[in-house]
């Protein structure tokens, strides 16, 4: 015959353990903001430097000038507990 389950078999919501999914989910938005951050400075300075006309000090410069302004608005501020 088959064992009878066990009241402490059984599943009760919010009982397990999620800190690896919660460290996953974590690491996959810093690599989704960050490289967004990236390609997007990476397309501003390709279409500055390639455009008729363009320079690739003018997109060097405003391609940095977007990755510090990114910086500082998609850095993470002090979690509170």
């Amino acid at each position: 015959m088959a064992d009878p389950h066990h009241a402490s078999d059984t599943y009760v919501r919010g009982s397990q353990e999620i800190s690896e999914q919660e460290s996953t989910f974590s690491a996959f938005l810093g690599l989704s903001k960050w490289g967004s951050l990236i390609l997007a400075a990476l397309v501003l300075f390709l279409t500055l430097w390639f455009q008729p006309g363009g320079s690739f000090i003018t997109a060097a410069i405003s391609a940095f000038v977007l990755l510090v302004a990114g910086y500082f608005f998609l850095k993470s501020s002090p979690k509170a507990h």
